[in-house]
């Protein structure tokens, strides 16, 4: 049996400096068995054959546990380095140029690949130099998969040409250019990418800073915009999309989920409520009185944006009470994805 163990030099240190869970995994090692603790069998030993372990921690800085030399000497040793800016903008931008084909949009948002790669990429490196990891805040660890989630993002729009989301800005009250559009839904992603994982409002100032920063230097210098227009806080939903019925109200096409920019806030307010009266009447048992405010409205578009993405995840913290399971039963049927 091969037993993999993450996090390997997570476990607390006591007075002695020792790690009493790693000490039992040296010996399960070094000895191959354990004794028994139980009344009947306690202090004989139990031989355990043929595994091998693998195992994978951080770098032991920042705060972060390294582990014992006379555990560590029972393994070898490989160092993951983190993957080069160069590599990075070869693998993104390769993914960039394929979706924004020429074939399908013009030189216009061709051109905004580059931009993009270098902003995230930029945003990326402040974050981590920035916002480190401490014990309270033992999450705060911004790899290379924050950068697939910004451009998960941006791929899910561009991918469904189709509804000429890009080009025409749909569901917009005025249309603006596509350049703006493509920034806009990336300072987006990156709020859902970085700012979600923030547990404070100190942490969450610091962020926004960088990213406003980060967005004058590399696009308004660059390309030539106003401050003002380029420091947009857009809304995305994927929901908007209204069923076909025919004249004898029969369901002919259901509506795809596309998604897409927000006219304004109270436009999408008034959609999510018609989702919720129509979830209080196919689900009378199940009937939730609910206050779509600001916030909540907020927090809904972000579950119903995890539940449609792909392996998407999320852990919602909150005290009892606050709307966490209402939101999470709400998005869930807005997204057809539970039968009560």
């Amino acid at each position: 049996m091969t037993v993999f163990v993450d996090d390997f030099s997570m476990p607390f240190k006591n007075t002695w400096g020792d790690q009493i869970t790693l000490e039992i995994a040296r010996q399960l090692i070094e000895q191959k068995g354990f004794y028994f603790l139980a009344k009947d069998e306690r202090g004989n030993f139990r031989t355990i054959e043929n595994l091998q372990f693998l195992a994978a921690m951080n770098h032991p800085t920042a705060g972060r546990n390294d582990i014992p030399n006379r555990l560590k000497r029972h393994f070898f040793s490989l160092n993951m380095t983190t993957t080069s800016q160069r590599s990075i903008e070869n693998i993104y931008g390769r993914i960039l140029e394929v979706l924004f084909n020429p074939k399908k949009y013009d030189d216009t948002v061709i051109q905004m690949k580059g931009y993009l790669v270098d902003a995230t990429i930029s945003l990326w490196e402040q974050v981590k130099k920035k916002l480190l990891p401490t014990p309270a805040k033992f999450h705060y660890t911004f790899t290379i998969r924050e950068l697939a989630r910004v451009f998960q993002g941006i791929c899910g729009v561009a991918q469904k040409h189709e509804y000429k989301v890009i080009q025409n800005c749909l569901k917009m009250k005025e249309k603006v250019r596509q350049e703006l559009f493509l920034i806009a839904l990336w300072r987006h992603e990156c709020d859902r990418t970085f700012i979600d994982k923030l547990t404070n409002v100190n942490d969450k100032k610091v962020f926004t800073d960088i990213l406003d920063r980060v967005t004058k230097e590399k696009f308004r210098d660059q390309l030539g915009f106003d401050e003002e227009v380029l420091m947009t806080d857009f809304l995305f939903a994927d929901f908007q999309r209204e069923d076909v019925y025919n004249e004898y109200g029969e369901l002919e096409e259901v509506a795809p989920f596309v998604y897409e920019a927000c006219p304004d806030i109270d436009a999408i307010r008034k959609r999510v409520n018609k989702k919720l009266e129509e979830f209080n009447e196919k689900y009378v048992s199940q009937k939730m009185n609910l206050v779509i405010f600001d916030d909540a409205l907020r927090h809904l578009l972000r579950i119903t944006r995890i539940i449609n993405s792909p392996a998407g995840n999320c852990l919602l913290v909150g005290v009892g009470g606050s709307g966490k399971q209402s939101l999470t039963r709400l998005a869930s049927c807005i997204c057809k994805q539970v039968h009560f």
